[in-house]
């Protein structure tokens, strides 16, 4: 997959079929996109992209909205990768870019940069300066612009349509199990391993912690996990809160892996979630903390 920083494409990406969203997540609404846009590729032989945006928009505009994102770019580029695209198309999200109207857009990044010939968007699709297009925008400039525009419907589980902020509703909510369905694969933050008070070493439990950046705040409490580290695969436990016992402000990522009792310190990690255990709580002391834990493993491991 050759991935471009900007939609310049080399001659042989020219006159494709792109797919383009935010794609925050990639889960299997956004898969099923990508998937129909694949099969009109295949069937006249065209290269097929994707296009989408970094930052996430919405993240652009609310400089101080950090707990939103899904998946990281470095994580959504591999999963762009196992789908194995022809060409990843990744537009910096700037001042200039957002005050492209929706025709400028069109014409300037779709028309001439990639002369895609087919443009795969979900139905809700928003796009140009103030969101002020749409799929009607999009099908009123086809003939001018030489594309076909083509919308897909929404995936739907239970009569509810998957999209990124019903996904994070559910991160939210600590429905870890739901979710990874929703992505046909765990729900995973990336990180690299902070210093911390030594606390959990103490008392017999050494954790690896982690700041949650701009990922979406799942349910405080905590986890059972899967760690990631170069060839380190371990199962785990995750408390995702303020750690009350020891009167934390902040709020953490702290991981126990089974088995691993070493420096992992700046050390970028790798945390899937398996299922939530259970609300983060305050003991009346360390003792009761360390039975709890115990715990917490002995149900991290069913």
């Amino acid at each position: 997959m050759k991935i471009y920083n900007g939609a310049n494409l080399n001659q042989k990406h020219l006159n494709g079929v792109i797919a383009i969203g935010n794609f925050d997540g990639l889960h299997l609404g956004h898969q099923k996109v990508i998937n129909e846009a694949r099969q009109k590729a295949k069937k006249f032989k065209l290269p097929l992209g994707v296009m989408t945006f970094e930052p996430v928009p919405v993240m652009f505009f609310s400089k101080k909205k950090k707990d939103h994102r899904i998946n990281s770019l470095k994580q959504k580029i591999t999963q762009f990768k196992k789908l194995k695209l022809d060409f990843l198309i990744i537009i910096k999200f700037n001042k200039k870019f957002s005050s492209l109207t929706a025709e400028q857009f069109i014409s300037k990044i779709i028309h001439k940069k990639t002369k895609c010939k087919y443009l795969y968007v979900s139905r809700n699709f928003k796009f140009g300066s103030k969101r002020q297009g749409n799929i009607q925008t999009l099908k009123k400039f086809e003939r001018k612009f030489n594309y076909k525009n083509i919308i897909t419907n929404p995936y739907k589980q239970n009569k509810k349509m998957i999209s990124s902020t019903f996904i994070r509703k559910k991160i939210r909510a600590g429905k870890i199990v739901e979710i990874n369905k929703l992505l046909n694969r765990r729900w995973c933050i990336e990180g690299r391993v902070i210093k911390g008070k030594k606390r959990g070493r103490k008392i017999g439990f050494p954790t690896c912690n982690m700041d949650l950046s701009n990922y979406v705040i799942p349910k405080i409490g905590v986890y059972a996990v899967k760690v990631n580290f170069g060839k380190l695969n371990k199962d785990g436990i995750a408390n995702i809160g303020f750690r009350p016992t020891f009167k934390g402000q902040s709020l953490l990522l702290e991981t126990n892996i089974f088995g691993i009792n070493k420096n992992l310190y700046n050390k970028v990690l790798s945390i899937s979630f398996k299922k939530f255990i259970r609300p983060e709580k305050k003991f009346r002391n360390f003792e009761y903390l360390r039975k709890q834990i115990k715990l917490d493993i002995k149900q991290a491991k069913k």
